[in-house]
Order: C-alpha cells, then sequence, then structure tokens
C-alpha cells in the first residue's frame, strides 16, 4: 500500500524537509490588489514583507481552487494507491471544504482528508508524525487514528500585536477588537470549535507569555515528554529567546521554532507569538 501525504502551504517547513518526507503542498492564494501570488511557491514570506512595507496594502487570501486539487490528486493516483490530505483548520479557511469536495470528483484513488484544526507549526507537526507512519507502513485510516489521539492533547496559544488584522478579516469578533483596542490589553488566543477566540485577556504581552508559561508547565505536568513550537510573524529574535528560556525551564519539552507565513500574517499581523504543544 502506497500513500501519498498532501497538505496545504500554511504548513510552513523548508523545501529539504518536504523533499525528505516526500510531502506534497497545495498553495494558498494571497492577493494584493490585482496581482495574486501562492504562497511559498511564487511568494515568499520576505517578499510578502517587502511588497507590505514599502505599499502599505493590506493583503487579501482565498483557498486553492477544487481543480488544484482534483489534478494534484489524478496526478498522484497514478502512482500511490491512497492519499491523506492534512488541512488547516476548517473554521479559519475553506481550503479543507475545497480538499474535500476535490476527492469526491476523483475516481482512480481513494482520498482521506483530514480537518488538523489548527494551522503553522501544530499543523506541520501532525504532517510530519503522518509521513513517518508511512514510513513504516501505516494506512491512511491507520495514520488519522493516530493524529486524533495527538489532537486531543494539542494547546496552541497566540499572543498578538494588534487584533485588527484579525477581525478586519472576520477571524475575531468586532467586539473583542474594540475591547483590545481601547484598553491595550494583549489576550491570548487559542483555537475553540475550529476558529479562533479570546482564551484570557491579560494587559501586557509579559504577561501574556507568563500565563501561557503556567499553562505548558500544567500541560508537562499531565502529559510529561511534549513536543513543541514557538511560531512568530517576522519577530524570530523574540520567538527564539522565548523559546530558550522555555527550553531551559522545561527540559522535557522538545522544541522547535517556526514561522507564520503570508496567509497568516495577513490575518493576525507582525509581532505575533505562538506556541503549541501536544504528546510526544
Amino acid at each position: 500500500m502506497k500513500t501519498a501525504i498532501v497538505t496545504d502551504s500554511t504548513v510552513y517547513l523548508p523545501t529539504e524537509e518536504l523533499k525528505q518526507h516526500n510531502i506534497h503542498v497545495v498553495p494558498i492564494n494571497v492577493h494584493f490588489n490585482h496581482a495574486t501570488f501562492e504562497e511559498e511557491l511564487t511568494l515568499s514570506v520576505e517578499q510578502f514583507y517587502g511588497i507590505v512595507h514599502t505599499t502599505k496594502q493590506f493583503p487579501k487570501t482565498s483557498q486553492p481552487s477544487i481543480g488544484k486539487f482534483v489534478e494534484l490528486y489524478e496526478r498522484l493516483g497514478k502512482e500511490y494507491d491512497e492519499i491523506l490530505a492534512i488541512h488547516i483548520s476548517s473554521g479559519v479557511s475553506g481550503t479543507y471544504e475545497c480538499s474535500l469536495q476535490a476527492a469526491q470528483l476523483v475516481d482512480n484513488v481513494k482520498v482521506y482528508v483530514f480537518d488538523s484544526e489548527v494551522a503553522a507549526g501544530p499543523l506541520a507537526s501532525y504532517v510530519i508524525e503522518a509521513s513517518k507512519l508511512v514510513e513504516n507502513g501505516a494506512s491512511a485510516p491507520q495514520i488519522i487514528e493516530r493524529l486524533k489521539d495527538l489532537q486531543k492533547t494539542l494547546e496552541a496559544y497566540f499572543i498578538v500585536d494588534d487584533l485588527i488584522h484579525l477581525q478586519r478579516s472576520g477571524r475575531l469578533s468586532v467586539a473583542s477588537s474594540v475591547i483590545g483596542s481601547l484598553l491595550q490589553i494583549k489576550p491570548i488566543l487559542h483555537i475553540k470549535d475550529k476558529k479562533i477566540a479570546v482564551f484570557e485577556k491579560v494587559r501586557t504581552k509579559r504577561k501574556a507569555v507568563l500565563r501561557v508559561r503556567d499553562l505548558l508547565q500544567q500541560a508537562v505536568e499531565t502529559y510529561g515528554e511534549l513536543q513543541a513550537v514557538i511560531m512568530h510573524a517576522n519577530c524570530e529574535q523574540q520567538g527564539r529567546t522565548w523559546m530558550e528560556k522555555l527550553q531551559t525551564t522545561f527540559p522535557t519539552v522538545h522544541f522547535k521554532l517556526a514561522y507564520f507565513g503570508p496567509s497568516l500574517v495577513t490575518h493576525m499581523g507582525e509581532g505575533t507569538l505562538a506556541i503549541s504543544w501536544m504528546k510526544k
């Protein structure tokens, strides 16, 4: 049984790692006025910031077309017996739904579609885990069961500098955005019911970071050994410093540093810091 692993560009894995694990990526679209780019393919994160900083344009995003998925699935069907597609949360993007519809249009291969309910670092953790299971001979249904087990232990928290981006893109309620802007609150956000929601409201970024550390402490006490990802939006040094401090405090947690690419920065804004963890 040969199983192909497919994901979308919000996985933000290095090209070398994608090739190493034979992971196929469908890009999300990023739009600047009349120009459309494919994330991580025709628009790198460096190019994205270059456009944003020089033009001050506010970009938009859109999910890949169903046809893009159909084309990939039919091509992979010539070589593989089944396909497992793992995608960004269906609560924040239509990518999962497009992939699901495409799977129903392909008849030369069985396609399984899994809603990660997250994006970026934790999505990458799922995808890498799936690829390793494929290498060990696991089938798509077996991999999905494993991912569902990991999903039960997953937690993800976000600290954004400005809520206006989430409010403008419809990813967070207007009320939450106004409260945060007026009172200079730095809310801790998380994923609830597949969508971005306010977890707790704190007054400063420092207090938010300390609160998240307490939540990580609780997870360590529950699960012992964890795998975690620190993510940043064009504030790598802040992310690296945070990761090093946490690594010293929590030696049983295995950390990785990752970044938010164009489509997610569009909604969260620069300066965002985030962390996710799950049982190792």
